[in-house]
């Protein structure tokens, strides 16, 4: 039923009409940005897929996932000045849960402590499992034995998990928890109280790997769009798609306060009414009290991408800017620049022909022309694009899928905004 629903939401996603509403549009904008994007040579092997990016004062950290037989592998690299740095694996096992948009990470923390997350099997249902969360200490030679950060004992899904440097020290991660599912099949049902509702939680650990909370961020939400959370000068920001009893799935913002999460918002009204989960998640980039957040929805039958800013740490956002020419695909990142200005990215379809497309976007709603990163495999497979800003070195990584061999790909460019 699933694999059902889903292609019936990507037919609908997959609809290309000419549009004339894009704030971002090509013509008048006016923001110059002319980047000139180098393939670098990825660190990654063929047969590489799912890759993810995170960023410390050491460089960007890339992971991903290399295939030996049924045995799966997460696997990193670090780019410094010197290029990446030669792979490692963080974990490996041939009881994973391993899909195309719930993906693995790996992340450094301000100690310089590597966090791995992955998703281990917990049960015989298709979708019982858990997050699997690692450390090492001495730059990925060594990890300790897994562990996870929710402890409610079901064979539910519990997925797309989302790790940040907690301000002062520290893990923190929100993930999306089926415990209140009423089977380990409910993220196949989608649909009536019947099947349960899918939350999303939150969970800290202290420097000595001693967890600290595992708390509720929202009781009902999408229940297989990723999650993306932030750290702001005041305090974590967190994002996800949420679904309402009508079924109506936009995103929506919580923030920690004091140690309690605000109850959420919406971003925009886009008022998004569908009974299956597109699949598609917001991400979320920040700069002190500056946000940036870029998103998917459908407009009368045509998938959009759109990004929006906020100055006051993501209590209040601007209206949203448009990204897409044509129509997207989704599965958007973004990166706040210095200047205020940000890079968005998605997958941008036209012409039955999809690729990794980016703006820079200004909060104005001013943009500059669409950028062709790479041409991708529009369908599951080339996953969800990245990018990753550490000084003026902007990464991008993505899933080449050139005669069905696949291998995750890096690029990267210099930024130095001008301004709009």
């Amino acid at each position: 039923m699933m694999a059902a629903m889903r292609a019936a939401a990507i037919s609908v996603i997959a609809a290309v009409v000419m549009s004339t509403q894009s704030v971002g549009s090509d013509a008048g904008q006016g923001l110059a940005w002319r980047p000139a994007i180098q393939e670098l040579d990825s660190p990654a092997a063929k047969g590489s897929a799912q890759p993810q990016m995170s960023v410390s004062a050491r460089g960007v950290l890339l992971s991903w996932i290399e295939h030996t037989g049924t045995r799966a592998s997460l696997k990193f690299s670090e780019r410094t000045t010197t290029g990446w740095s030669e792979p490692r694996t963080a974990a490996s096992g041939d009881d994973w849960f391993v899909n195309w948009a719930d993906v693995p990470s790996v992340v450094r923390l301000d100690n310089g402590t590597l966090v791995a997350h992955w998703l281990q099997m917990s049960g015989t249902d298709t979708y019982a499992y858990d997050v699997r969360l690692a450390y090492s200490k001495d730059d990925g030679r060594t990890w300790s034995a897994s562990f996870t950060p929710h402890h409610d004992g079901t064979r539910r899904e519990h997925g797309f998990a989302s790790l940040f440097q907690m301000p002062g020290a520290g893990l923190g991660l929100i993930w999306l928890d089926g415990r209140g599912m009423s089977s380990a099949e409910g993220h196949d049902a989608h649909g009536g109280a019947s099947a349960g509702a899918m939350s999303v939680r939150f969970g800290t650990f202290d420097t000595n790997w001693t967890q600290t909370s595992e708390m509720p961020v929202d009781l009902g939400v999408c229940e297989c769009c990723p999650t993306t959370a932030v750290v702001t000068s005041d305090g974590p920001l967190v994002a996800f798609r949420n679904r309402s009893e009508n079924e109506v799935r936009d995103i929506y913002v919580s923030r920690l306060d004091h140690g309690v999460w605000t109850e959420p918002k919406a971003v925009t009204d886009d008022g998004w009414t569908i009974a299956a989960c597109p699949v598609n998640g917001p991400m979320l980039s920040a700069r002190g009290r500056d946000v940036a957040i870029a998103w998917f929805t459908v407009k009368e039958d045509v998938g959009h991408a759109y990004a929006a800013f906020s100055a006051d740490a993501g209590r209040t956002f601007g209206g949203p800017i448009r990204l897409d020419v044509t129509s997207a695909l989704g599965r958007v990142d973004i990166e706040l620049l210095p200047d205020g200005s940000a890079v968005a990215t998605w997958i941008e379809f036209a012409g039955q022909r999809s690729r990794f497309s980016a703006r820079r976007v200004h909060p104005s709603g001013r943009a500059s022309a669409l950028v062709s990163v790479a041409a991708v495999d529009g369908a599951r497979t080339s996953g969800y694009p990245r990018i990753a800003l550490r000084g003026d070195e902007l990464v991008f990584a993505w899933t080449d899928s050139t005669g069905g061999r696949f291998r995750v790909k890096t690029a990267a460019t210099r930024v130095t905004p001008t301004g709009p």
